[in-house]
């Protein structure tokens, strides 16, 4: 119950507002409790998510992306005003400690010590994608013209030498474009190359009899679907409704009873017979 100390609304006798301020001071504890153990060094207990696969060092064993540790956060220098924090944790199957901090330059993370990464970056330059120009190089060539007719002339080169294959590359999509057409050529061969069966195809294995009239007749009286469609039907049951009486015609039903039993039906009163006299 010590973690709901200043959040709940009980003040003792000996509280003074104007000494105490808050609960918390009263209590001699900080609003966020254990995690502020190490308030004083500079240091935050908070809940970290690893950002990316990595290998521990100390037992060799994979963590997975999305695992959540219980780690210490603590600040170790700016990227001009932007700060970098340092995240240290425990591996959760040795006592390794992992620590990673904050890459604001390359809006990414690094690890320190304790791990290391499972490569799974996706190069540009070594897959020859088409590369962004970057800010430094988008400055230099609104400013500098010189610069600019050098840009200009390796963008020409690369364009050369990359023109053979992207050629090739649509001649073979205006080949395939036409996907239908190269589906029924394909299904079309294949029909042709494909050798007649001459045997029967195997069945259950059974000797069947020859048909005969008989079978031809029994055959044909055998109907797979209602007689009646669904319209039939419904034309059928409102007409059925439609012709029903509005008013019963037969004797009341019976009440029942209040013990689930059904009344008995009356007597018949016969006349009484006064005497003559």
């Amino acid at each position: 119950m010590g973690e709901r100390k200043g959040t709940n609304k009980y003040y003792p006798p000996d509280f003074d507002p104007a000494k105490h301020r808050s609960l918390n001071k009263y209590h001699g504890s900080h609003p966020l409790r254990e995690r502020a153990r190490k308030l004083a060094q500079g240091i935050l207990v908070i809940r970290f998510e690893m950002p990316f696969n990595i290998w521990c060092d100390g037992c060799k064993n994979h963590i997975g992306m999305g695992v959540r540790y219980n780690a210490e956060k603590k600040k170790v220098g700016n990227y001009y005003t932007t700060p970098i924090y340092r995240f240290r944790m425990k591996c959760h199957l040795c006592v390794n400690h992992i620590e990673l901090q904050t890459d604001p330059a390359g809006c990414d993370y690094v690890i320190v010590s304790g791990a290391r990464r499972k490569e799974e970056r996706w190069d540009m330059a070594e897959n020859q994608q088409v590369l962004p120009t970057e800010s430094e190089a988008r400055e230099r060539l609104a400013a500098d013209a010189m610069f600019r007719l050098e840009h200009g002339a390796k963008d020409r080169e690369c364009r050369e030498r990359a023109g053979p294959g992207l050629a090739a590359l649509q001649h073979f999509q205006s080949l395939w474009k036409d996907d239908f057409g190269i589906n029924c050529r394909l299904r079309s061969h294949f029909r042709e190359q494909k050798p007649p069966r001459e045997e029967p195809r195997p069945g259950l294995g059974i000797a069947l009899l020859p048909e005969e009239p008989q079978d031809r007749r029994v055959a044909a009286l055998l109907a797979l679907q209602s007689p009646l469609s669904y319209e039939e039907k419904q034309r059928l049951k409102r007409t059925e409704i439609s012709s029903r009486p509005w008013f019963p015609t037969g004797d009341p039903p019976r009440k029942a009873a209040p013990g689930g039993a059904r009344t008995p039906p009356p007597h018949p009163q016969h006349p009484r017979h006064h005497p003559q006299g």
